[in-house]
């Protein structure tokens, strides 16, 4: 393990993604990207008195799984990294509170999953570890409650706007075993152009993504088309178009093998879903229902994933806090 270029971390023994699993909700379950989730849920409150508790039991169950599919003991798992957009991750904390396995708390706002697998990665290969959870989550309706208005107001959503994906994405980080092994991590650094607007996280978040993607391929002397697929987490349609031009201007065509989670998650038209899907769950679950199996099965070889996040909360949105951007990067080879 070595640094390379100015935030790029290199694997000489790298650790092998083992298995994945996803659950999602309902809106998901109708969207184009249904078959690839291991479950799909009928309603947000699976059985549960609030949306809180849903999630709670979205991310103990989809642990549960992933583990169960990799028939891996729970007690040779040696650590999960874990983190949600709740307060204080209270998802990740009371969903995960009886696993008996030592816990880090993560947040890294949607940016949470591939900055628990940078971490989980290190821990690996680092030999600290031989057996890491990664995990994230998210909630519709707990998240429009907590970062914008009470859903039974009944507040219109701008064309910007984004639907926060409900579900929850884990993998299982091991030091040995068969799989896409990731090679890279390049963790990004906080960017912030000036954006204001809640309603408008693809472009608050779309310089940060271009920052740790430009990085990355100087880091490791690569061009975009090293890879099979270049995916950015949560910027939906403004974001990705965002990320595509800015791109362009800075030398670097990737219109070709780019995509975006937020995209890829709802029909656009069909859904009502404005400018994509957002949160957590959103990388999470694409990752672990679809690229994972993509890779598994070498219909994909390469493929650069860059989770990003608004680093904002309730009280500085209403403060008229800019919203800073994060984006973290990693490189997944078979």
């Amino acid at each position: 393990m070595k640094k390379i270029g100015k935030q790029t971390i290199s694997f000489e023994e790298p650790p092998v993604i083992v298995e994945a699993a996803s659950i999602v909700g309902p809106k998901e379950a109708n969207g184009p990207m249904a078959k690839y989730f291991d479950k799909c849920l009928d309603d947000e409150f699976w059985g549960e008195k609030s949306w809180e508790k849903a999630e709670s039991k979205i991310v103990k169950e989809t642990v549960n799984m992933v583990i169960s599919k990799s028939k891996i003991a729970q007690t040779d798992i040696d650590y999960i990294f874990a983190g949600d957009l709740l307060n204080q991750c209270i998802s990740s904390d009371f969903g995960l509170r009886d696993s008996n396995i030592p816990f880090f708390g993560v947040f890294g706002a949607c940016s949470t999953f591939v900055e628990s697998m940078c971490l989980g990665s290190v821990f690996v290969s680092g030999k600290a570890a031989n057996n890491v959870i990664c995990a994230t989550s998210s909630h519709f309706c707990s998240a429009e409650k907590q970062f914008r208005f009470p859903l039974e107001l009944g507040t219109q959503r701008p064309p910007t706007a984004q639907w926060t994906v409900t579900g929850s994405g884990a993998v299982i980080l091991s030091s040995s075993g068969e799989g896409p092994k990731i090679t890279n991590i390049t963790p990004g650094k906080i960017v912030d152009m000036g954006i204001k607007d809640a309603n408008n996280m693809g472009a608050a978040m779309a310089p940060a993504a271009l920052d740790t993607l430009i990085t990355h391929l100087q880091d490791t002397n690569r061009k975009p088309s090293y890879y099979d697929a270049i995916i950015t987490g949560d910027l939906g349609h403004i974001g990705k178009e965002i990320v595509a031009e800015m791109a362009q201007t800075k030398g670097y065509n990737i219109n070709s093998n780019y995509n975006d989670c937020g995209v890829l998650m709802f029909d656009k038209e069909k859904q009502d879903t404005h400018s994509g899907g957002s949160g957590c769950a959103c990388i999470a679950t694409i990752f672990s229902g679809y690229f994972f199996e993509l890779l598994k099965e070498q219909k994909m070889k390469r493929i650069l994933l860059i989770a990003t996040g608004a680093l904002m909360n309730s009280t500085s949105s209403q403060q008229g806090e800019t919203i800073p951007g994060i984006a973290h990067a990693i490189s997944i080879e078979v």
